[in-house]
């Protein structure tokens, strides 16, 4: 979905776990005329160099990893120093109405669709040391898109 969103000068490396979707992301690439480097992959152990990316996009697909703080930490392990990390997930409400609901549903989605409702996933990459640039929160807080930076070594 976000491909069209990427200009023809920027590199791209995607991946996914699941070879349907990942055809599905070639027809995509395919119509819209991109190069796009896809990979089937895991998240949570990725099969790059360290340093190897200027920026690290997680784009609703931590809530459905088994280990997401683990993904994030291979998303910085693979990210350059000032490189950034985007983030756009749905995460635990910070309504108390809509956080009841989302546990209330959240057994269901996790076993039909593997999709965990109330993750959070900027614990994560606060975690990981990130200086984070902007967090903005919408849909009665279940909606949360991140800018984070790898900071230089010291």
């Amino acid at each position: 979905m976000n491909l069209p969103f990427y200009g023809a000068d920027v590199r791209l490396t995607g991946i996914d776990l699941s070879p349907a979707m990942l055809a599905q992301a070639r027809r995509r690439v395919s119509e819209l005329g991109l190069e796009v480097d896809l990979r089937e992959a895991d998240g949570q152990a990725l099969d790059f160099p360290g340093d190897r990316f200027d920026t690290v996009v997680f784009s609703l697909c931590l809530c459905s990893i088994p280990v997401d703080r683990r993904a994030v930490a291979e998303g910085v392990r693979v990210l350059k120093s000032g490189g950034r990390v985007l983030l756009l997930e749905h995460v635990r409400s910070t309504s108390p109405m809509a956080r009841a609901v989302q546990r209330l549903v959240e057994p269901v989605t996790l076993r039909f669709q593997a999709d965990h409702l109330t993750r959070e996933p900027l614990e994560h990459v606060r975690a990981e040391g990130m200086e984070i640039e902007e967090v903005h929160r919408w849909a009665w807080g279940i909606m949360e898109r991140v800018s984070a930076r790898k900071p230089h070594p010291q």
